[in-house]
C-alpha cells in the first residue's frame, strides 16, 4: 500500500467513525424524544401528586429528564423505562421537598378536581363528581406518608406492587402491607365524612 492510500484510509476511518458516531447520537436524541413525548404525562402526574404546585412539578420533570440525559448510555440497559423514570422523577421530588420544608404547600384539591374529565356530563353531574373527586383527594392526602404514597402509585399511577417497590426501594411485602392499610384508612375516612353530609 502507497503512503497516499495509507492516508486515505486513515481518513476514510475517521470519517466512518464521525459518520457512526454521528448516526448513534441522532439515535439517543430520537430515543429521548421518544421518552420525553412517552412518559411526560406520567412524570408530571407523580411530581405533580406530591408537591401540588404546577409549576414545581414541571421543573422535578425536566431536571428528571436532564438526570436521563446525563446518563443516557444507560438507556439500552433499563428494562422497564416507564418505572426507571418514575423512580428518577419520585427521588427528584423528595430531594425538592426536603429543600422546601419552610415553603408552605399549596394544596390545591379544588383545582385538581375542576381538570377532572366531565365530558357527556350534565352541569349537575360534573358538580357532584368534581365534589366527590375533592373528597377523595382530601381523604388520601390525610393518609400517613408511606401509605399515601404507595397508594398514589398504585391508583393514580396504576403501578404494581413490584413497580411500587422499585420505585420506592422498599421490598414488595412492605408495599403490599402499605397498601393494606392505605385502603382500609380510606375506606374508613370516606365512610366518615359520608356520614357527616
Amino acid at each position: 500500500m502507497s503512503a497516499g492510500q495509507a492516508v486515505f484510509s486513515g481518513w476514510m476511518e475517521i470519517a466512518d467513525k464521525a459518520a457512526f458516531d454521528g448516526v448513534c447520537k441522532r439515535a439517543e436524541e430520537s430515543a429521548l424524544e421518544g421518552l420525553v413525548s412517552r412518559y411526560a404525562a406520567t412524570l408530571y402526574r407523580v411530581a405533580y401528586s406530591v408537591l401540588r404546585n404546577a409549576a414545581d412539578a414541571e421543573d422535578a420533570v425536566q431536571e428528571a429528564f436532564m438526570r436521563v440525559l446525563r446518563h443516557r448510555e444507560t438507556l439500552s440497559e433499563v428494562r422497564d423505562q416507564r418505572v426507571w423514570l418514575i423512580r428518577i422523577v419520585w427521588n427528584v421530588v423528595l430531594d425538592r421537598k426536603r429543600r422546601m420544608k419552610a415553603r408552605p404547600e399549596t394544596d390545591d384539591v379544588a383545582e385538581l378536581a375542576r381538570v377532572l374529565p366531565a365530558a357527556g356530563l350534565s352541569a349537575e353531574e360534573r358538580v357532584s363528581a368534581a365534589q366527590h373527586h375533592a373528597r377523595v383527594l382530601a381523604c388520601v392526602e390525610k393518609l400517613p406518608a408511606k401509605e399515601r404514597q404507595v397508594l398514589m402509585l398504585s391508583a393514580f399511577e396504576e403501578l404494581s406492587s413490584v413497580e411500587i417497590a422499585a420505585v420506592l426501594g422498599v421490598s414488595e411485602s412492605s408495599v403490599r402491607s402499605r397498601l393494606f392499610r392505605a385502603r382500609n384508612l380510606m375506606a374508613a375516612e370516606l365512610e366518615h365524612t359520608r356520614s357527616l353530609r
